[in-house]
């Protein structure tokens, strides 16, 4: 690994160097990638990626894509062994705060970047700027525990009111209108939510905000302010909670529901069926969403009103935080490369298996030519 220790490049390449020790000893909390790490079974078959023979790419952030990362840098290193790659899922804000200082290539986040986090340190983008660039997606599936009540629809002012404490036993008259034939018990409602900020939170909040009108007060922010319920951290603690009480009900990427074997809500949104929280479900939702950023930031802005046939609405998309120009010459390449095979119909097909949401075709497309532009 090359030490520079002059100038913007210095600064840059030594956290980058930083960094990556940091994924490479944090076991649990880091993904690293090496040669030695990607060599392919006897059954793997090595894709087709247009390949650099070296560089360094190495991010941190969002915790909720830390499986996509893995998944893409073991394909990515079967075919293209020089690089080296490194990821650290050390949360949202993390992600934004070590891209911001300079300290990795990209960052990881579940919320697209305020104006105020688009104020990188001049050495970090050589005068430019940052964007976003939608990179997974998948539904925040709300998980539930009510013995006997395997299937359960809830609509938004009703999930509302629900995690807010206002609706308080599992037989209110406004879950029985919505579930006619379930037998309900009188049983009270347990709601659990994450004890830490965080990116489902904010786009549980988002979601509520939008879609439930007044039931929701309160504002779409990482910081969980509605009164009454437990908490736990992270979404391992949320799913681990509703899984040891009855009456419990909470949120958490779809995975984690999908592991615990933990029944989840369909959700009402004035479509002809209520709708599942599945990967194919996540991406419909992404669809209905519309680029709102600009000069090649690819925020993207959520219609949580939506009644499109099949649409999960609530889902969580992560961006990968990069510079539009100003990137090190000597991790350009590799990064490009990187991000083009996540992006690719290939990577982006590795996410149904591990109960990711691939980006619709739509955005996918605008993700590559960004990516293709990067300098």
């Amino acid at each position: 690994m090359l030490l520079r220790d002059s100038g913007r490049a210095g600064s840059r390449w030594a956290g980058a160097a930083a960094v990556l020790a940091g994924a490479l000893v944090l076991s649990g909390c880091g993904t690293a990638g090496t040669a030695e790490d990607a060599k392919p079974s006897a059954t793997e078959r090595i894709p087709d990626i247009d390949c650099v023979s070296s560089g360094l790419v190495n991010g941190s952030g969002s915790s909720a894509q830390q499986n996509a990362m893995k998944r893409w840098m073991h394909q990515y290193q079967l075919a293209c062994p020089g690089v080296r790659l490194a990821y650290n899922p050390l949360g949202s804000g993390a992600g934004v705060a070590q891209f911001r200082r300079g300290a990795t290539t990209f960052g990881g986040t579940d919320q697209a970047l305020s104006d105020e986090d688009r104020g990188v340190s001049p050495d970090v983008c050589g005068g430019g700027k940052a964007i976003d660039i939608p990179m997974v997606g998948g539904p925040i599936a709300i998980g539930y525990n009510v013995p006997g009540v395997p299937e359960l629809v809830l609509d938004a002012p009703t999930l509302a009111k629900v995690f807010d404490t206002r609706i308080t036993r599992w037989d209110h008259p406004a879950i029985k209108r919505l579930n006619p034939e379930a037998k309900l018990p009188d049983l009270p409602i347990v709601p659990v939510h994450r004890a830490d900020d965080s990116g489902s939170t904010q786009n549980l909040n988002a979601y509520l905000t939008g879609a439930a009108g007044s039931a929701w007060p309160y504002p779409a922010e990482k910081k969980w302010q509605a009164r009454g319920g437990h908490s736990a951290n992270g979404s391992d603690g949320v799913a681990t909670a509703v899984t040891q009480t009855e009456g419990t009900i909470g949120y958490f990427e779809l995975s984690f529901a999908m592991k615990r074997k933990i029944d989840t809500v369909q959700i009402a949104t004035g479509a002809p069926e209520p709708v599942p929280p599945t990967t194919e479900s996540a991406s419909l939702g992404i669809a209905s969403a519309k680029v709102v950023g600009k000069g090649g930031d690819l925020a993207l802005e959520f219609d949580y009103r939506t009644k499109a046939e099949g649409a999960y609405p609530i889902v969580l998309v992560t961006y990968e935080i990069v510079c539009a120009t100003g990137n090190r010459p000597d991790s350009l390449p590799a990064l490009k490369s990187f991000l083009a095979y996540a992006a690719s119909a290939e990577g982006q097909k590795e996410l149904h298996a591990i109960h990711y949401a691939p980006l619709p075709q739509s955005v996918a497309e605008q993700v590559r030519t960004v990516v293709n532009g990067l300098s």
